[in-house]
């Protein structure tokens, strides 16, 4: 309840205006992207709250030490060890299957800067779970930001990818400067 009047009141005043389709009804892999500045994150938690999603997110293992831990899991943190990163597969797998309906939020463009391509982490984990992908997004030159299509995902990375590229072809982050290419590394270039 506090989360919603935080949003509530959040949105009311805020510069950015929230355009979005409704929240999916099942878990879902949630694209947030452009991914180009620390304010992504606040957007998201708007988005969310206001949403009425449940949130889970992967952030390194470092942004969980000391007193960061609690604060960064009460916001739905999960901490990501880059020397086993399968582990958080079953989890999320765990977590749907108990019934939970979340919204597992994967910034695919990796960090802000010096990228040329997507990691395909989000691709695996949706293929793997078998939930689908929620596209948010974040739009500097409308000033709009929320959620787009959800779509499942076939297994033909260059069709998928071609609709997620379409998607995000018109939005542009806080920092269009570090705007990476929605392209996996293994991706035919073809497409």
């Amino acid at each position: 309840m506090l989360r919603g009047l935080i949003a509530r009141v959040y949105w009311t005043f805020s510069r950015w205006t929230l355009s979005t389709q409704p929240a999916p009804a099942r878990p879902t892999v949630l694209i947030g992207a452009p991914h180009t500045s620390n304010w992504d994150f606040v957007l998201m938690l708007a988005i969310a709250w206001r949403l009425g999603i449940d949130v889970r997110w992967l952030g390194k293992k470092s942004l969980f030490r000391g007193w960061r831990g609690p604060v960064m899991r009460a916001l739905g943190g999960i901490a990501v060890d880059r020397d086993d990163p399968s582990r958080i597969v079953g989890e999320v797998v765990a977590q749907a299957h108990a019934g939970e309906v979340f919204g597992l939020v994967v910034t695919p463009d990796g960090t802000r800067s010096g990228h040329t391509h997507w990691k395909s982490g989000f691709y695996r984990i949706a293929r793997e779970t078998g939930m689908p992908v929620t596209l948010g997004y974040v739009d500097r030159t409308t000033m709009t930001t929320g959620l787009g299509p959800t779509i499942d995902l076939t297994g033909d990375v260059a069709g998928d990818m071609d609709r997620i590229r379409a998607f995000y072809a018109d939005k542009s982050g806080l920092r269009p400067e570090h705007r990476v290419e929605p392209r996996l590394r293994d991706e035919p270039r073809g497409s």
